[in-house]
């Protein structure tokens, strides 16, 4: 009686600028000697293992520290057919602002330090975030500075819907 044997291996490397490479290689065969099903099951991993490397090796485009990082990425393209640069969200709003300023004041948070922050994540101050950056911003400072279950907050981020 044979057995089908199904093997699978994937690798994912990951990337400057939350980038990614992966690849996988599937392989199905018959073993026809039931005992030997560790056997070709070891052997079968490691050629797997080996071909999913080898390939691996060849990553194609590496993206430079930041790519990605400035805007949302989209390319549109133009009426010539050809790529413009990344198009910018609306820019952050008065209420967006309002809700950092609280955090910070209601946690006694270092603004410099929030600033620097904002700098590090998006490669510019809070006042130059996009809403969709200000957005992901404000996620982030609630990770930062949890509710606090004594005071209470009158503000409470709801997560975002997709």
């Amino acid at each position: 009686m044979a057995v089908k044997l199904i093997s699978n291996y994937s690798k994912r490397l990951g990337l400057p600028g939350y980038s990614s490479h992966q690849f996988s290689v599937s392989v199905e065969t018959e073993v026809h000697d039931v005992t030997d099903v560790a056997g070709e099951s070891a052997r079968l991993y490691e050629s797997l293992q080996k071909a999913v490397d080898e390939q691996m090796r060849h990553t194609g485009f590496v993206p430079p520290d930041g790519y990605g990082m400035n805007g949302n990425g989209n390319g549109r393209a133009n009426g010539n057919g050809h790529r413009e640069g990344p198009q910018r969200d609306s820019p952050i709003t008065e209420k967006q602002l309002d809700l950092i300023n609280t955090i910070v004041r209601e946690n006694n948070a270092n603004k410099a330090e929030v600033e620097n922050l904002c700098v590090e994540l998006f490669g510019g101050g809070v006042r130059t975030l996009d809403r969709t950056q200000a957005s992901s911003f404000i996620d982030e400072l609630f990770i930062k500075y949890p509710r606090r279950k004594a005071t209470g907050r009158r503000f409470e981020r709801q997560p975002a819907r997709v």
